[in-house]
């Protein structure tokens, strides 16, 4: 399903998105197309896309092409999530260390359109940091993985 959606293939289209998408909760997927969580990740988010397009716009992002970004939010582990409001890095308490992404596939589709509605109502309120409506049984588990330390 990785198709259905647009792709950034450098730092400059990332750019542009980040500084061009207002009113809209911009989702950054980072991953490969031939990964398998990044296809089942892919499948959600095209078929949310129509019914969530009035409060966000997705892109996908090969983590191989755009280098600088995947070492800047720290994506060790594919697919990883980023979301963006009016040029604003939204974070996101999921009970985990990390808020700055959300690593894995959703478990559902409505997963992610409940965390969708959250960060755009929470961004328009003017918050940075909003707390995850999803399940804490349908978060992924991982370590993180500190690069270069």
């Amino acid at each position: 399903m990785s198709f259905l959606l647009p792709k950034l293939t450098c730092k400059r289209e990332v750019d542009q998105a980040i500084k061009s998408v207002a009113e809209k909760v911009l989702v950054l997927r980072f991953g490969r197309d031939n990964d398998a969580v990044c296809l089942q990740l892919d499948d959600i988010l095209a078929k949310t896309a129509h019914d969530l397009s009035r409060m966000a716009a997705i892109y996908l992002v090969d983590v191989n092409k755009v280098p600088v970004y995947t070492q800047y939010f720290d994506i060790s582990y594919i697919p990883s999530t980023v979301f963006f409001f009016n040029g604003q890095h939204m974070k996101v308490d999921y009970g985990s260390p990390d808020h700055t992404k959300f690593v894995g596939s959703f478990k559902t589709k409505q997963d992610f359109i409940d965390l969708i509605e959250v960060i755009y109502r929470g961004a328009m309120r003017g918050k940075l940091i909003v707390r995850s409506p999803i399940d804490p049984n349908n978060i992924p588990k991982y370590d993180l993985l500190y690069q270069g330390i």
